[in-house]
């Protein structure tokens, strides 16, 4: 780890300094996991060793709770899950992720040390807890894990007293970082990187994280100076400062200090009016707009959840029609009417409004995310599908070129949803040079090659990113 070091960063412990220049797209550096496990609730879906969704997995004939590709995946994992694999036997069942984990990671220690590696920067036991300042309600469940993390435990492994354990416990609740699958579009499971944990948060950070090919990648955003601080940001910077603020006390136990937060920088846009032709709405009116979009938008959630998207287009139509003249265009209840618009109209194969609103939202982002951000990247790249979708090649094509673009640094060159890009690109700089030369042979070989694909119903995405792939290619 020549390329960065520990220092006492004022106001904040420690933290982590680059100690050489980097440019925008650089690899800080790469970490693999200390452990990491599946989410209970895709257990059966992803495979326990390589972390890929799969529709058919092979599941362990001892245990059967972990499941694996093939017989390779199940042989790359065994060292990790052979004293899993008796526990979970001798317990009778599968314990939740977060015992999962804890178990992972102290076999992996009593076998490895304190150091599992020599690029380890720091060990588990000099990282943050935080159990004394968990509130009474999670204390409770954090012992009930504790508990039955003890009746889990096997007594033939090296016994910990309960202090050890419950620092492990309050490390992971803190620092687990979430896993994603091949394409890196879903969340599949959690893991301990024990650098990571040592990078601060800011709101407005210089530096970005993504899961690569079984690593995390720390990647810089921009230019950062020798001997500056490197920072990610733990939440979202679309919340409002004061939201950023709440969801950081709570759940990583700090008050942000940021020049963002302090300065309620973007706030005002955020939760603004709209202008045209230099008059604006009254406060009491912007005030009326955004109380009733926050009103529908828990109706739209509830029509989700059960499923009714037409009454889910409904709900969001009234909602845009009445609060569209009066909101800005980066208002960010506004923006979560469009974003749900262009997902559920895109999955309901109304092209031309999943287009339209997808091209809002990205609009909208770029008043409020700086320009290297990967929620923009990929909302850029919706855009780009869902005008690819409706036939309007020029905007479909820039849209694709300006996610590429953002992930390129973001994600880097050899990131599949990257790659995934990079054919999207080539694809529709072809067509759009077809649609230049000639933009009636263009539409007649358009059509005549989507009449040759049976149009089919596609899953809903499950957020903005999921299902891009098979949203640009359709299936024959």
């Amino acid at each position: 780890m020549e390329t960065v070091e520990i220092f006492d960063s004022p106001g904040k412990g420690r933290g982590l300094k680059a100690t050489k220049e980097f440019w925008a797209g650089d690899v800080v550096f790469s970490e693999q996991s200390i452990a990491a496990v599946v989410f209970d609730s895709l257990a059966e879906r992803i495979c326990h060793s390589c972390f890929r969704r799969q529709d058919k997995l092979q599941r362990c004939g001892q245990c059967k709770f972990s499941h694996y590709c093939d017989r390779t995946c199940q042989r790359a994992g065994w060292a990790e899950h052979k004293q899993e694999c008796a526990a979970i036997k001798a317990y009778g069942k599968a314990p939740n992720e977060s015992i999962r984990l804890v178990a992972r990671i102290m076999w992996r220690l009593d076998k490895d040390g304190s150091k599992v590696s020599d690029m380890q920067l720091t060990t588990l036991d000099e990282l943050e807890d935080h159990l004394t300042d968990m509130p009474e309600d999670e204390l409770k469940e954090f012992k009930v894990d504790i508990h039955n993390f003890l009746d889990y435990w096997p007594r033939n492994s090296k016994q910990h007293t309960i202090d050890v354990i419950s620092h492990i416990f309050g490390v992971i609740n803190c620092n687990g970082f979430t896993v994603s699958d091949q394409r890196g579009l879903q969340a599949v499971g959690v893991g301990l990187f024990p650098n990571l944990c040592l990078v601060n948060h800011d709101c407005w950070p210089n530096c970005t994280v993504i899961l690569n090919h079984g690593k995390i990648e720390l990647r810089a955003l921009g230019k950062i100076a020798e001997g500056e601080e490197l920072t990610v940001a733990y939440v979202d910077y679309i919340n409002l400062s004061e939201e950023r603020r709440r969801l950081l006390k709570v759940q990583y136990f700090f008050d942000c200090t940021c020049e963002h937060c302090t300065k309620h920088i973007k706030d005002d846009i955020k939760m603004g009016g709209r202008e045209e032709d230099g008059v604006k709405p009254t406060e009491e009116q912007v005030k009326e707009a955004t109380d009733f979009c926050y009103q529908m938008l828990e109706k739209m959630d509830q029509a989700r959840l059960k499923g009714d998207y037409h009454e889910v287009v409904k709900i969001c139509r009234e909602t845009i029609e009445k609060t569209e003249p009066v909101l800005a265009d980066s208002h960010i209840y506004l923006m979560r009417m469009w974003s749900t618009m262009s997902e559920v109209q895109a999955y309901l194969q109304y092209f031309e409004d999943a287009a339209e609103y997808s091209r809002k939202m990205v609009e909208g982002y770029m008043k409020i995310y700086p320009q290297n951000n990967a929620a923009l990247g990929m909302a850029a790249m919706r855009a780009g599908v869902n005008h690819w979708q409706a036939g309007k090649i020029e905007v479909g094509h820039s849209m694709i070129c300006k996610a590429y673009a953002i992930l390129m640094i973001t994600h880097g060159p050899t990131h599949p949803i990257t790659k995934d890009l990079e054919e999207m690109r080539i694809q529709t700089e072809m067509e759009l040079r077809m649609f230049k030369e000639n933009e009636y042979v263009y539409y007649s070989m358009r059509e005549a090659a989507l009449k040759n694909r049976p149009m089919t119903m596609m899953h809903e995405p499950k957020s903005v990113e999921e299902g891009i792939k098979n949203l640009f290619h359709r299936k024959k």
